[in-house]
């Protein structure tokens, strides 16, 4: 089953929602009157989203390139996460997506994206940094094998 095309997105997607249902229950049980205990709830959980997201980048940009993971899995396995939050999410908060109105909607929609982009970034700039991309990989093994073949000698 995990070979499967759609095994890593919907996994993803799966992840980066549970998440979210975790911060929301805490908001529900432990801190339905605190709104300082709220926001920090909901702060750690998009930075957790971010995290998750920057990991999950920097292990999979190792093995496969960027036109191989980048759209199929990271977008749309994101896009998922994000269409659950916003959608399903409330339900589980004993609200409706729309309760707060329109504006609240899409500041989550925008802060989720905020921290979904800036997450994938950072997990492949780390990897860049250490020389742990596919691409850095490559140029790393091209150069020992240039390396080690002899040159050629042309006789004129």
């Amino acid at each position: 089953m995990r070979e499967k095309r759609w095994f890593a997105p919907a996994a993803l997607a799966i992840g980066l929602f549970a998440i979210n249902v975790v911060a929301r229950l805490v908001i529900r049980f432990f801190a339905k009157d605190n709104d300082s205990a709220q926001t920090a709830a909901t702060v750690i959980m998009f930075a957790l989203i971010g995290l998750t997201l920057a990991v999950w980048t920097f292990l999979v940009c190792q093995r496969r390139r960027p036109s191989e993971w980048l759209l199929p899995d990271l977008v749309f396995g994101a896009a998922g996460g994000l269409l659950l939050t916003v959608l399903a999410g409330p339900f589980i908060s004993g609200g409706k997506p729309f309760d707060s109105g329109a504006g609240d909607f899409f500041f989550q929609v925008w802060l989720y994206s905020g921290f979904a982009i800036g997450g994938t970034l950072l997990g492949y700039w780390i990897a860049m940094v250490f020389g742990r991309d596919f691409r850095s990989r490559s140029l790393n093994a091209y150069t020992q094998t240039r390396a080690a073949k002899p040159r050629k000698v042309v006789r004129r």
